[in-house]
């Protein structure tokens, strides 16, 4: 009888991770950078390479990185409601185009439209390794002291923006 009863709690305690592991949200993978200063860079911008941007510039503001790409699927996703988010002027939207050819870039927003303040070219994908980018698109939302207050991988969406996004921006920019 003993013979089966450790094998059994093994297998009982094998299920039960993996159980847990299968309820778990692949969207909701905890960020080592979360609180902590955004990772600080120099990139030309997109549309005019004779101007950089840095997050520097943005300190006193809360403000979202996106990180997408042309070649992106999920970022053609996320694009339309980036664009409402955009015309309703709640938070500025800074873009990162990643590993991305620049006219490739201009080409996309011009044809579906350019939500972002700004944008600026990580064509090599260093800054996004810094801003541990697992994939396009990812989100940030960066506070007034430049601290990364909420990482979003995948598409932005209505229920995203609704229910977690825009309240935490509501609430920094409150601070």
């Amino acid at each position: 009888m003993m013979r089966f009863t450790m094998p059994l709690v093994i297998f009982l305690v094998l299920a039960a991770f993996l159980f847990v592991g299968l309820g778990l949200n692949p969207r909701e993978v905890p960020s080592p950078l979360i609180d902590k200063p955004a990772p600080a860079f120099n990139l030309p911008q997109l549309h005019d390479t004779a101007k950089r941007f840095s997050p520097e510039e943005m300190k006193g503001k809360v403000w979202m990185l996106n990180v997408w790409a042309s070649w992106c699927v999920s970022c053609k996703e996320e694009h339309p409601v980036l664009m409402s988010l955009a015309q309703q002027n709640i938070v500025p939207i800074y873009g990162l185009d990643y590993k991305d050819k620049r006219e490739d870039g201009l080409r996309w927003l011009a044809m579906g439209g350019d939500p972002y303040t700004l944008s600026a070219m990580d064509s090599d994908g260093r800054i996004g390794i810094d801003y541990g980018v697992y994939g396009v698109p990812e989100t940030y939302v960066i506070d007034k002291q430049g601290i990364i207050r909420y990482k979003q991988i995948g598409p932005v969406t209505h229920q995203s923006l609704r229910e977690t996004i825009l309240p935490l921006v509501a609430e920094l920019q409150k601070k």
